[in-house]
C-alpha cells in the first residue's frame, strides 16, 4: 500500500527519497530494519554516530588547549583579549629588549632609582602576570650588570679627564691663563731654551746662579711686555720665580729619578733650575 510518501509492504517499509547524484530520481530506504538483522544494523548506526561525536567533543577541546597555549606563549600579546585580563592595565614596553628602555630610566641611573622604577611598575601593572614577568627580569638584569661592573670596574679615561676639567679647581687655575700671539710663544721659547743649553754646557761650582738670576730677569721683561703693567710684571714674575723654584725641588726629591747624564757635585741645582725654567716660560708666557 501507498500512503504520503510511504510504500508499505507485509514486512518493511520503504521512504522515497531524492537522490543529488541522478536528478530526480528517488531511493529507497528502509526506515524499519530487516526482519533478518535488525539488531546489527541498528547498533552500526549507534556506533557510527556516537563515534562522530567523541572525534567531534576531542577536535573542539583540543582546539581550545591551542588557543590557550598560544594566548600564554605570546607574553600578553593575545592574553590581553581573554576575559581573564579583562579590564587589566598591560604593560606597554613589554617587548623592550632593553632592560634600561623597558624599566625607563638611564644607564647612570642609581640603585635606589632602578629600584623606585621597579616598584612603581610593579604597583601600576601588577594585576598582568606576564607585565610583572617583564619588569622584574628587566630589574633583575640591571641588578647583576651593576653588581659585574663593581666586580670588575673599568677606567674611563675620557669619563675621568672631563670630571678633572670641569671641576673648580682646574676652572679656576685654567681662568688665568690665555694664549698670546705665535711670535710671542716662539720668542719666550727661544729665550728659555738658550738659558737651560747654557745651564748644561757650562755648569759652575756654586751652581747656575747666573743663569737662574737671568731667567728672573727675562720673565719681568715678557710678563711686562704682555701685560704692560710693571706693578703686575713684579709680583706675578717673583711669585712664579718662588712657585717654580719650590715645584722644581719637590719633584727632583721626590718624583723625577737622577739622570745619569748628568753628573757632577751641582746635578741636582741643574736639573732644578731646568725644571724651574720651564714653569718660567708658562709663566711668563700664557699666565694672564
Amino acid at each position: 500500500m501507498s500512503v504520503s510518501g510511504l510504500t508499505g509492504a507485509t514486512s518493511q517499509f520503504f521512504l522515497r527519497l531524492p537522490d543529488c547524484n541522478q536528478g530526480l530520481a528517488c531511493r529507497q530506504t528502509s526506515a524499519i530494519p530487516s526482519a533478518g538483522k535488525p539488531k546489527k544494523k541498528l547498533g552500526e548506526l549507534l556506533l557510527e554516530r556516537s563515534g562522530w561525536t567523541i572525534s567531534i567533543q576531542k577536535w573542539k577541546t583540543q582546539k581550545t588547549r591551542l588557543i590557550k597555549c598560544a594566548m600564554d606563549a605570546s607574553f600578553g600579546d593575545m592574553a590581553s583579549e581573554s576575559p581573564a585580563f579583562a579590564g587589566l592595565v598591560i604593560f606597554p614596553r613589554i617587548n623592550i629588549r632593553d632592560p634600561y628602555k623597558r624599566l625607563g630610566i638611564s644607564r647612570e641611573a642609581s640603585e635606589d632609582e632602578i629600584q623606585a622604577a621597579r616598584n612603581f611598575l610593579i604597583s601600576k601593572y601588577g594585576g598582568h602576570k606576564p607585565s610583572m614577568d617583564a619588569i622584574e627580569a628587566a630589574h633583575d638584569k640591571i641588578i647583576m650588570q651593576k653588581f659585574y661592573e663593581r666586580k670588575n670596574p673599568k677606567i674611563d679615561i675620557k669619563k675621568k679627564f672631563r670630571e678633572v676639567k670641569q671641576s673648580r679647581v682646574v676652572q679656576a687655575v685654567t681662568s688665568r691663563f690665555q694664549t698670546p700671539a705665535t711670535k710671542f710663544i716662539v720668542k719666550t721659547s727661544i729665550a728659555f731654551i738658550v738659558l737651560g743649553v747654557l745651564t748644561i754646557l757650562f755648569p759652575t761650582e756654586e751652581g747656575p746662579t747666573f743663569q737662574v738670576a737671568i731667567s728672573l730677569i727675562a720673565t719681568f721683561y715678557f710678563i711686562h711686555d704682555r701685560l704692560k703693567s710693571k706693578i703686575r710684571a713684579l709680583l706675578y714674575g717673583a711669585g712664579a720665580f718662588i712657585v717654580s723654584w719650590l715645584v722644581g725641588t719637590f719633584l727632583m726629591v721626590s718624583i723625577i729619578p737622577p739622570i745619569p747624564i748628568l753628573k757632577g757635585l751641582r746635578s741636582f741645582e741643574v736639573l732644578t733650575s731646568l725644571v724651574t725654567y720651564v714653569l718660567l716660560w708658562v709663566s711668563s708666557t700664557y699666565l694672564k
